[in-house]
């Protein structure tokens, strides 16, 4: 194992190792404005959520891999346009 490997190996040892809330931007967010003004109302409401944070997290992934596949695609498209027109 190289260095690296070891380096990683380390780092994921550590962050492991803590006690980590994994929580989205939007949680932490609607937290923060309840703290704020705690008679706050959410304008809209999800029109379905997920049965647990492990489906969130796998269609939040899918999402990702979607789009990146997405945008993969269409600069993958351009790039063999442009060299075949060169």
């Amino acid at each position: 194992m190289g260095s690296k490997g070891l380096i990683f190996l380390i780092l994921l040892l550590i962050a492991s190792s803590e006690a980590q809330e994994w929580a989205g931007t939007d949680e932490k967010a609607e937290d923060l404005i309840k703290e704020i003004n705690p008679d706050y109302e959410p304008w809209l409401s999800p029109i379905w959520e997920p049965p647990s944070g492990e489906i969130e997290s796998l269609l939040f992934s899918v999402q990702a891999a979607l789009g990146a596949l997405l945008i993969g695609y269409i600069l993958g498209y351009y790039r063999a346009k442009h060299a075949r027109n060169a």
